[in-house]
Order: C-alpha cells, then sequence, then structure tokens
C-alpha cells in the first residue's frame, strides 16, 4: 500500500504536511521523536512525499522522521490556490499535484491526498484517472455530527452545483456503500434533502429524484428530510444538489468558527473541527482521491492519511465498480 502526499498544498505547506506524516507515523512505532522505541502496532503504508525536496528534508530531519520511512519524490512546482486548474495542470507538469496525478494513475501509488488547489484536484481525479464505468458524475461529501454522536453524509457538497434527478439517484448509492465499509453502517439510510416531508414536495429536481430513489433496491430510501432534521438522526446519508449542499458545508464550518471566537466549548460543537474529519474523497472515480482543507494543519493531514489507508483495505472503489457493473 503506497500513498502519495502532496506536501506544497495549502496553506500551511509544507510545514504542517510534515507533521501530519509525523503523526501517523507515530501510530506505528516509527523513527519519531517521542516514539522511536516503540514496536509497531501494525504495518505502516509506504508514503510517497511530493514537493520540493530543499523545503521538505530539512523538516523530516526537524520532525525526527527517519528517510527511510518516507520516499520523497522532487516536484519543484506548485500549483497556487487562485490558479485556473485545467490551464495550471496542463503547463506544470512538474507540480506537486500533477505528479501525485501521474504516480496514482501509473499504479505507482494506491491514493492521493491533498490540501492544495481544490479545481486542479477535481480535474485531475476527473481527467487522469477517470470516473468508474456507469458514473455520471463523481461527488464530494462531508461529514455531519448527529445530536446523539452519531454521524451523517451529505453529499453532493459543491463538485456538482446543477444537478439531474439522475445525478441524485447516483449520489445517495455512492454515499450509501462509503458509509457500510468506512463508517460501518449497514443498509445505511438514505434521506433526500427537501422543504417539506411529504412525498411531492419541493421543486422539479426533488421530485422527480424522489421517484427514482422510492424505487431504487440498492438503497435504503427512508423519505424526504427537511433543514431541521440535518444534526437530528433522521438519516445517515444525505442526499443534495451541490449548490445546496456547500452552503450547508460553508455554514456549518462557521458554527465551529464561531464557537472557538466566543471561547464555547462543548463536545458536541467540538465535532463541527474539520481537522477531525480531514478531508472529502472524490466518490465515483477508479482510485481514492481526498481533498483536503486550504487552511488544515497536521491532525488534518494524519486524518486523510488514515482515510486512505480505510479505503484502501475496504477496496472501496472495486466495490463500487462490481455494483455499479450489476445494475446497469
Amino acid at each position: 500500500m503506497n500513498i502519495a502526499i502532496d506536501m506544497m498544498g495549502g496553506d500551511f505547506a509544507p510545514a504542517e504536511a510534515v507533521k501530519g506524516v509525523q503523526l501517523f507515523l507515530s501510530e506505528h512505532g516509527v523513527s519519531t521523536p517521542d516514539h522511536s522505541s516503540l514496536p509497531s502496532r501494525s504495518s505502516a503504508p509506504g508514503l510517497i512525499l511530493i514537493g520540493d525536496e530543499a523545503r521538505i528534508n530539512p523538516l523530516l530531519v526537524q520532525h525526527g522522521i527517519d528517510g527511510k520511512s518516507v520516499n520523497v519524490v522532487h516536484a519543484p512546482e506548485v500549483i497556487g490556490m487562485n490558479e485556473h486548474p485545467t490551464k495550471a495542470l496542463k503547463e506544470k507538469q512538474r507540480s506537486s499535484i500533477s505528479v501525485g496525478f501521474q504516480l496514482l494513475a501509473s499504479g505507482k501509488t494506491d491514493a492521493f491526498i491533498s490540501a492544495g488547489n481544490t479545481g486542479a484536484m477535481l480535474v485531475g481525479a476527473l481527467y487522469s484517472i477517470k470516473p468508474l464505468e456507469g458514473v455520471l458524475r463523481p461527488t464530494i461529501s462531508t461529514i455531519i455530527p448527529k445530536d446523539n454522536g452519531a454521524q451523517g453524509l451529505l453529499l453532493d457538497v459543491g463538485l456538482n452545483a446543477d444537478c439531474k434527478p439522475e445525478h441524485l439517484n447516483q449520489f445517495a448509492l455512492l454515499g450509501s456503500m462509503y458509509t457500510q465499509y468506512i463508517s460501518g453502517i449497514e443498509n445505511p439510510r438514505v434521506g433526500l434533502l427537501n422543504l417539506g416531508e411529504e412525498e411531492g414536495k419541493g421543486n422539479l429536481l426533488a421530485q422527480a429524484a424522489y421517484t427514482l430513489l422510492k424505487e431504487n433496491k440498492d438503497i435504503h430510501f427512508v423519505g424526504n428530510i427537511e433543514g431541521r432534521d440535518i444534526l437530528k438522526d433522521k438519516a445517515d446519508v444525505m442526499v443534495c444538489d451541490g449548490f445546496t449542499g456547500n452552503i450547508i458545508l460553508k455554514m456549518a464550518e462557521s458554527i465551529y468558527e464561531i464557537t472557538r471566537s466566543k471561547s464555547i466549548h462543548h463536545d458536541y460543537l467540538d465535532q463541527f473541527n474539520f481537522e477531525i474529519y480531514g478531508g472529502t474523497p472524490v466518490l465515483g472515480v477508479s482510485s481514492p482521491v481526498i481533498i483536503g482543507h486550504g487552511i488544515s494543519h497536521g491532525k488534518a493531514f494524519a486524518n486523510m492519511i488514515r482515510l486512505a489507508v480505510k479505503m484502501i483495505d475496504a477496496d472501496l472503489m472495486k466495490k463500487m465498480k462490481s455494483r455499479l457493473e450489476k445494475i446497469q
């Protein structure tokens, strides 16, 4: 198992990415300052660190990371946060994101992680490793903490602002499989985000999507859920178009920011910290691609690596491919 990490992506690169690598390796007893004498609890995956060697190597030494425990692949260029994704990928072939997708597409790595330019990561996922056969549109999701301690999955949260009913129907399947194999929830409940609980409510998209979801035998559809139900335990998978989902995501992020700024501390509110979840996977593509927040710190990077390990161990993409082949 080899996981590639874009060390140059994010506002605090590469320092926080290195901290994340150190945190992850310490769990496996791999040469780090305070854990060098610990026995390995499990076999650590191979970590491929992509970026500027001159900036990365001194940080590895500083954090006590043995060069034998990681492999640094030199990538002298960086795609900035505000660069045009397609143009940047085309013109910066030696950028950390471009090199990451080259390694993933060639099978030299099994997953790719970045907190860099989100657009470039999405374009790379779509055109470098391709969507799974039968996927109409890949999707991205976010974890929503429930008031009872459970977690829900909301998708789409920004990749697809305009959707057709067929897209929402497929998001429901992809989200259900992710929830089943990564979150460990058997037969997850799927809810359609709408402005009323009754069948027939909503705009044309919601009404048509309801019919498809109701007839979909590959998911456990529980009907419409309203905005007030998002933080309640009404559904494990919540489906909506990316325009709506992104607004909800950004509102959830602001909840955590407000609680921090006002020094409000509560176990539930702390669950809105995106660093706990690391990043969001692109669902519907052939290999694990995980996109982190631009302001990710070490904790988020470590959790992105953990998520990549889970997805690889679960062989999630192969399971999705198999399921899609059966229903086509």
